[in-house]
Parts: C-alpha cells; structure tokens; sequence
C-alpha cells in the first residue's frame, strides 16, 4: 500500500482534518479517514499523489461523471470545499449506488469507528453519518457534505426490508442533524409503500 507524506496544502484550511504536514500515512488508511470521517486533507492528498496530481484527477471525476450520465454535476476539487462543485439530488442517488456497488469503498462507508495509523501515531475516528454510528437501518453506503452554501447534505443508499435498495438524497438540511431526521422520514415513508413503489425494482426519492 503507497505510503503519502502530507504536505502543508494538503491540510491548510481544511475544515475537518485529523492530520498534519509531514505525517505519513498509506493510502488505504487516508482513504478510511476521507469516507469514515469527512477528512478533508486526505482527499487533497489522494488526490495529489495520483499520477498527474491534482488537477488531472479532478478532470478524471468530470470524466467518470460523464460517464455515469450526471448531466447535472461537475467537479472543481477533489474535497467538496469549493463552492463550484455542483451535483443534484438525482446525479447523487446515482453515485452513490455506483459508489457502493464496490464492496472495498461500501464496507469503509458503513464502519462506524476505526483507528486509523500514520508514522506518528495512532488517530480514532468515528463515521460522521449518525445512521452508521445507529445502526438501526440497514446502510449500504453513505456520505455526508457540507459548506455554508450548500448546507447539510447527506447521500445513502439504504436496504428497505424487503430487501429493495433505495438511494435517499438530503441536501440543503439546516442542521447535522436535520439531514439525518430527514433521511429517517423519506426512508420510513419509502418503507410504508414499498409494495406499491418498489416491487422488485430499486428506488429513488428526490
């Protein structure tokens, strides 16, 4: 596994990082900080340590984005901070049901405490999707965001317990934990018409 020493722009003005200029750190481990704990950092270092660096693997996320038919998203850094990057509540269903269809990135979303190592020291983290800290919802896969402009965002993908998986998207939730209550609601009101909406096929609730 690639070893990364951070740089100082990997975590300057961050706004949620556990790590430091000059810790080293593979890149499996900064992988479990950026999807368990949000690590801003550790997707700026990924992402410039990938051949060509930063730039080249913001155009390759635009590329993947095409790819996957997101008409409405586009990337302008790898960590979610600028407020450029645009998506909307139905390309994000989307990805994130592709994300978790790969079982090495679903099995980091749904871990809710991990103890992440660099050369320093030992770091805990716990996942910052309270339907994962919960455990009392079947989640596949998930991802929170925030920045000022967009608010409080959440993107899971859920099993319904008919077994159906259902991508719920929040974004624009005032508070953490509104994002979380609203997910709830639109997963429990998914849920009560599973039979009507569902059937055997999975589901989308914008």
């Amino acid at each position: 596994n690639t070893e990364i020493t951070l740089e100082r722009g990997d975590v300057y003005a961050a706004s949620t990082t556990y790590l430091k200029a000059n810790d080293r750190i593979t890149a499996g481990e900064l992988l479990h900080l950026l999807l368990i704990a949000s690590d801003n950092g550790a997707a700026r270092a990924l992402a410039r340590s990938s051949h060509g660096g930063s730039t080249q693997f913001v155009e390759r996320m635009n590329e993947k984005a095409i790819e996957l038919g997101l008409q409405n998203t586009s990337f302008a850094d790898p960590s979610g901070l600028n407020p450029d990057n645009v998506s909307s509540a139905f390309d994000l269903s989307h990805l994130i049901t592709f994300a978790a269809s790969d079982d090495r990135i679903a099995s980091i979303m749904r871990t809710p405490t991990y103890a992440v190592v660099t050369n320093r020291r030992t770091i805990p983290i716990h996942s910052t999707n309270h339907l994962v800290m919960r455990g009392d919802v079947d989640v596949m896969g998930g991802k929170t965001g925030f920045i000022s402009k967009a608010g409080y965002c959440l993107a899971t993908l859920l099993r319904l317990p008919q077994g159906n998986p259902v991508a719920v998207v929040v974004l624009g939730a005032r508070s953490n934990n509104g994002r979380f209550w609203e997910t709830r609601h639109l997963f429990n009101w998914l849920n009560e018409k599973a039979g009507d909406l569902l059937g055997k096929e999975a589901g989308v609730k914008e």
